[in-house]
């Protein structure tokens, strides 16, 4: 036998991915390994995924992840998909298992072990979730999932927000709670778990717009933004003494996730951890 040149691939599909930083830390990771496999960031337009996913199969390719405008439409061209991605109606992660296309979503489940690392207390609680668009859905389904008792979802669009409680009071074991968000919404002051699933403070310094005087000791403070360690979110939090979960935490927990999925091997997260920190130029909390 002589010397084998064929790699193994994953990657992306999504449009825009040029600003995706998974690459970063799963190509870290499968490098550490001195696992053969390559990690791309492929942009699919919309209306092109069907074809994007019979290439992956037709190309043997070990997994994919699905982002924005995908996750919703993925569904279609697999074979499996699990309870809690169906649930949502998105997925962002594929990989196969016994000979058949499975889809997972991660982004609830790489919030959720953030938590549980250090220790959050989840079962019987009560979370607010600020937006109600595909992170907070993801979040809300995996935090009923861990045992959460009440979600109460703030969001500015009525219809969107009502869907998602409808759904959590439908398809999981907690109470969903609707609130619309008009101008500066108060905070529940036996709130446990605060998360900022808008992307609000992404490309720029601003904040959701809440009491922040609301922000009471013992509350647990996240925010889903993937690409900075502390926004003026979180800012408030650590200003009040409170703990606080960010979006680059998060990222690499789902990343972890995925590369265990397709790998089949535990995800070098320290290797995962110093590429991203390494990145963006800072020290995770």
């Amino acid at each position: 036998m002589g010397k084998s040149y064929q790699k193994q691939w994953t990657g992306v599909f999504g449009d825009p991915v040029d600003d995706n930083p998974t690459v970063v830390m799963e190509q870290a990771a499968f490098d550490a390994a001195g696992i053969p496999m390559e990690y791309l960031t492929i942009q699919v337009k919309k209306g092109q995924l069907e074809a994007a996913m019979q290439g992956m199969r037709a190309m043997n390719f070990t997994g994919i992840n699905i982002t924005m405008p995908h996750k919703g439409e993925v569904l279609k061209y697999l074979d499996e998909i699990s309870e809690s991605a169906r649930t949502m109606g998105a997925v962002n992660t594929v990989y196969w298992k016994n000979g058949k296309l499975v889809g997972e979503n991660t982004d609830g489940k790489g919030f959720l072990k953030s938590l549980q690392d250090e220790k959050v207390p989840i079962e019987g609680k009560k979370a607010v979730i600020l937006g109600a668009g595909g992170a907070a859905r993801a979040i809300a389904v995996e935090l009923a999932g861990a045992g959460i008792q009440t979600i109460v979802v703030i969001n500015g669009n009525e219809q969107h927000g009502k869907t998602l409680v409808d759904i959590i009071n439908e398809k999981t074991g907690a109470e969903g709670v609707f609130v619309h968000w008009k101008g500066e919404v108060h905070i529940p002051e036996d709130t446990d778990i605060l998360v900022n699933a808008t992307p609000i403070g992404f490309v720029d310094d601003k904040k959701p717009a809440i009491v922040y005087e609301d922000l009471k000791e013992g509350m647990v403070v996240c925010d889903v933004i993937p690409n900075k360690a502390w926004t003026g979110f979180l800012l408030e939090a650590r200003d009040r003494g409170l703990k606080t979960f960010n979006g680059l935490q998060m990222l690499i927990n789902q990343g972890a996730i995925a590369y265990e999925l397709w790998t089949g091997e535990k995800a070098p997260v320290s290797v995962m951890r110093e590429a991203m920190e390494r990145e963006y130029g800072v020290k995770l909390p």
